[in-house]
């Protein structure tokens, strides 16, 4: 297994920075998600990682040794693509041995690992199939087999499940994590779904316009998201974001005003989840738009002085209709402040109460 460290790593393709300045360090036996949208240079990192890319100026670690001109063949580094990337011509044992092959593995030693990675990951019994003949989901594993086969000191995983059903991605995102616990191998998946990332890895590396917006648990980033991006991008349904201004512990926010704690003054955002906005008698009022059954939740959607805003209810039958005229409140403990200007979370400001309405 590895420890991996970028020590002030840049990227850069011609004239533009798609990383502008990396430090970050991966313990041996981790598995940590990059995470964030499409641009991010979340890919970029990985393939950097994998030696496709060469880093443009800083250095790229694996256990204290610089291996930024290591070429990718030489780094031990297994990778599962979005794609899969099998042959079609050969059989799955040929697609698993594959890397050993390459590196010239005496027969035997090929064929003991190919049955013990296919063993690993289930595909035992389709070692003469191509392909063609596989499930999305029996492609997948197989991948997985060929960049496990040869012990790899680094896993990286680009995208894995983004082409499977989502009873299939369920199932795979448990087996994937039960896997990398049991052999201990340093993972780094990339991904854009938050909830691959939440669920599987140990820590999430929350990435935008090419930086590191947040290192931590998925708790921490949910609960403590250090800013407006990060706290608009990971939950589900997304948080209730608002721009007012804040002054001697009240935050105007459109027709509304409500209570602050924590000093916050000036232009700032407030961050409300759905899942801690409530159904009340009193407090701001709403006029119910919308509502989606989410199964055992429904969501609605709001027209308040706030603005369109986001309530999910835990119940599977709607306790509001469209229409219909209401109020909200919300839980203060997971209230959210942001300062306007760095976007920044303001960490002990809280939005105590509603004061009063206009």
């Amino acid at each position: 297994m590895a420890t991996i460290e970028f020590r002030g790593i840049n990227k850069k393709f011609g004239d533009e920075t798609i990383i502008p300045e990396m430090n970050l360090k991966i313990d041996d036996g981790e598995f940590v998600a990059l995470l964030g949208p499409s641009g991010c240079g979340k890919s970029t990192t990985l393939f950097m990682l994998a030696g496709i890319y060469l880093p443009t100026d800083g250095e790229l670690l694996f256990d204290g040794a610089r291996v930024n001109e290591v070429e990718a063949r030489d780094r031990n580094v297994g990778i599962v693509f979005q794609s899969y990337a099998l042959y079609p011509h050969m059989t799955v044992a040929k697609n698993i041995a594959f890397p050993l092959r390459f590196k010239k593995t005496p027969e035997a030693e090929i064929n003991r690992r190919v049955k013990e990675a296919a063993e690993l990951v289930r595909v035992g019994e389709l070692l003469e199939r191509r392909p063609e003949q596989l499930s999305g989901g029996q492609q997948q594993r197989v991948a997985l087999a060929r960049a496990l086969v040869k012990d790899p000191a680094l896993l990286l995983l680009d995208e894995p499940l983004s082409n499977l059903d989502a009873t299939l991605r369920l199932a795979m995102r448990t087996e994937i994590k039960a896997l990398q616990e049991r052999l201990k191998v340093t993972t780094v998946l990339v991904t854009h779904d938050q909830i691959e990332a939440t669920t599987m890895a140990d820590r999430i590396v929350c990435m935008h316009a090419g930086k590191i917006e947040q290192i931590g648990t998925p708790d921490d980033l949910y609960k403590r998201p250090a800013t407006r991006f990060v706290a608009e991008f990971v939950g589900s349904p997304p948080i209730n974001t608002f721009q007012g201004a804040a002054a001697d512990g009240v935050v105007e926010l459109g027709g509304a005003r409500l209570a602050i704690s924590g000093g916050a003054n000036g232009p700032v955002y407030v961050g409300l989840r759905p899942e801690h906005l409530f159904f009340a008698d009193g407090g701001i009022p709403a006029k119910i738009v919308q509502h989606e059954p989410m199964g055992r939740e429904i969501l609605y959607v709001c027209d308040t002085p706030l603005g369109m805003v986001r309530i999910l209810e835990a119940a599977a039958t709607a306790s509001q209709s469209i229409g219909s005229e209401t109020h909200f409140g919300f839980d203060s403990a997971h209230s959210l402040v942001f300062e306007s200007a760095s976007e920044n979370l303001i960490g002990n400001a809280r939005v105590s109460a509603i004061e009063s309405g206009s």
